[in-house]
C-alpha cells in the first residue's frame, strides 16, 4: 500500500515552520482507494505569501486542530506504507519532524514521483508537478492545497506504476533497510520476545514506572518501527523494559491502549492527556430544507447530536460518514465553496450542493445516517478474535461507551446476559472509547454485533 502525501506549510524549512494542511490519498498499486486531509493549526502567525499562494488564511484555521491531536490518528493511517510525495524530501521532512516532537520516531520507506519521472518520462523540460500533469493530460484542481496537490500526484502514480517497464519503483523499494539499533537498556533477548500479535505494549523506565502505552497490529513490528534508523527522542534512552498485553482483536486493542493511558498517564503519551474541550456535530435545517451538519464547540444551551472530547474526533466523525451515507461534504460542513463541494466533481456527491438532488432525496440519506448510527446508543457486545483460534473477545457497550471486556472459549455456550457478565471485566466508561466504537464498527462484521435486549441473546 502506498500514501501520497502533500502538505502546505508557513514556510520551506522544517525546522523553523509548521503544516498548515496535510492530505494523503491511499493507492494499492493499482487505483485510489480513500483519501484523508486536514487543516491543521501551525500555533504560529501565517506569512501573508502563503496565504497568497493557498488561499489558507487564520480565519480558515480557527478550531482547526493541532498536529498532536491527530498525530496518533494520522501514524495509524500510514503505518505500513510507503510514503510517496512530490519532492519527498520536502514533505517527509515536516511529516517526520511533526513526529519527532510527538516523540514518534517515523521512518517509512519512500519514493519521490520527481526522480520516478525522470527515470520513467526522460527528457521532459520540466519536471514541476503541474508541467508533468499537462504532460500526462492530468487535471490539476485546487493547485496548492493538499488534497488538489496530493490527488494529481496519485494520478500520476498510477500512470508511473503501468509505464515502469524497467521495474525502478520495485527496485528502489528493495534498498537496504535502516538497521534496527535497540534502545541501549533493551537486549535482543528482551527484543527476540516481542510477539508477532495484536496487543498493548508498555515501555518501562529503570524503576518499572510505564513511560508509554502504544498499541499495534504486529508488536514486534510497531517496536522495530519506534526504534529503526537514528533516533533522537529521550523515550530511547530511558527505555529499560517492554511488556505487552495479547488480545487478538485490534479494536480491543485500541480501547486498552485508552484505558491504560487515561489509568497510567505514561508522560510520553501526549494527545489522551491534554485536558478535554468539548466538541459537537449541530444539525440545522438551511432555507432550502436540507439538512445540514457543523462541527464546532458545544455551549450552554446546545444540543449536538453527536459529542466529542477533541476536534480532530468529531471531524474524523464526519468525513467518515459523508464517505459512508453519501452525504454532501458542502452540507456537512467539511468543505467550504459557494459552487459544488469538491466531491461532486469526483461523482461522490449526488448533488446536493448544487440543487442536482431534491431536500426529500438528500435528507432520507441523513436519516438513515442517524438511525444507523445511534443504534450505537443501545446495549451492544461484539465477539472478535481472541488470542488463539479457540477463543473469542468479548466488548460490552452501553450507551456507546466500553463498559466491560473479556475473553471466552468458543465452546463454552452462554445463553444470556447475567450468565455472560462472569466472563467479562467491568472498566470505567471513558469518552473516547465512544468515538473509536463509531469508527471501527464497519470494519466488524454484522454476525458479531449483538444488540441486546432482556434475557437471551
Amino acid at each position: 500500500m502506498y500514501a501520497i502525501v502533500d502538505i502546505e506549510t508557513t514556510g520551506g524549512f522544517s525546522s523553523q515552520n509548521r503544516m498548515i494542511e496535510i492530505a494523503v490519498v491511499f493507492h494499492n498499486g493499482e487505483q485510489i482507494t480513500g483519501h484523508y486531509v486536514k487543516l491543521l493549526d501551525p500555533l504560529c502567525p501565517i506569512p501573508g505569501f502563503i496565504t497568497g499562494l493557498t488561499g489558507i488564511d487564520a480565519k480558515m484555521l480557527v478550531g482547526a486542530p493541532t498536529f498532536s491531536e491527530i498525530a496518533e490518528e494520522l501514524l495509524t493511517l500510514l503505518e505500513d506504507k510507503v510514503f510517496v510525495a512530490h519532492n519527498v524530501g520536502f514533505d517527509f521532512s515536516f511529516v517526520k519532524d511533526a513526529f519527532q516532537r510527538e516523540g514518534i520516531n517515523y521512518s517509512p520507506k519512500r519514493l519521490c514521483t520527481v526522480r520516478m519521472s525522470r527515470k520513467i518520462f526522460p527528457g521532459l523540460k520540466s519536471y514541476s508537478l503541474g508541467r508533468l500533469c499537462e504532460s500526462q493530460g492530468i487535471t490539476v484542481k485546487d493547485r496548492h492545497r493538499a488534497l488538489g496537490d496530493a490527488w494529481a500526484t496519485a494520478i500520476l502514480f498510477g500512470k508511473l506504476i503501468k509505464t515502469d517497464q524497467e521495474g525502478w519503483i520495485q527496485n528502489s523499494l528493495k534498498g537496504r533497510k535502516k538497521e534496527l539499533v535497540l534502545p541501549p537498556n533493551i537486549s535482543w533477548d528482551q527484543f527476540s520476545k516481542l510477539p508477532e500479535t495484536t496487543g498493548v505494549y508498555y515501555f518501562h523506565d529503570m524503576k518499572g514506572n510505564v513511560i508509554y502505552v502504544g498499541k499495534a497490529i504486529n508488536i514486534k513490528s510497531r517496536f522495530t518501527g519506534h526504534f529503526s534508523g537514528k533516533s533522537k527522542i529521550n523515550l530511547k534512552s530511558e527505555i529499560h523494559d517492554v511488556s505487552f498485553e495479547e488480545t487478538g482483536s485490534e479494536l480491543l486493542a485500541l480501547m486498552m491502549e485508552i484505558l491504560e493511558i487515561k489509568r497510567l498517564w505514561p508522560k510520553y503519551n501526549r494527545s489522551l492527556k491534554v485536558k478535554s474541550v468539548s466538541w459537537g456535530i449541530i444539525m440545522y435545517e438551511d432555507r432550502m430544507g436540507y439538512l445540514r451538519f457543523q462541527v464546532g464547540k458545544t455551549m450552554k444551551g446546545m444540543q449536538p447530536v453527536f459529542s466529542f472530547n477533541q476536534h480532530a474526533e468529531a471531524w474524523r466523525f464526519i468525513t467518515e460518514n459523508v464517505s459512508k451515507f453519501q452525504l454532501c461534504s458542502k452540507l456537512s460542513g467539511i468543505q467550504k465553496t459557494p459552487e459544488a463541494c469538491y466531491d461532486f466533481r469526483l461523482g461522490k456527491c449526488k448533488g446536493a450542493c448544487c440543487g442536482m438532488e431534491s431536500p426529500n432525496e438528500y435528507n432520507s440519506r441523513v436519516d438513515v445516517f442517524l438511525k444507523e448510527t445511534k443504534k450505537l446508543d443501545n446495549k451492544v457486545l461484539i465477539r472478535d478474535k481472541g488470542r488463539n483460534p479457540e477463543e473469542e473477545s468479548l466488548l460490552l457497550f452501553e450507551q456507546g461507551f466500553l463498559s466491560a471486556f473479556g475473553f471466552l472459549d468458543k465452546n463454552l455456550p452462554v445463553s444470556d446476559e447475567v450468565e455472560l457478565m462472569n466472563y467479562l471485566k467491568p472498566v470505567k466508561k471513558i469518552v473516547e472509547t465512544n468515538f473509536l466504537l463509531s469508527s471501527f464498527i464497519d470494519k466488524i462484521p454484522k454476525s458479531n454485533i449483538h444488540f441486546l435486549g432482556k434475557g437471551v441473546f
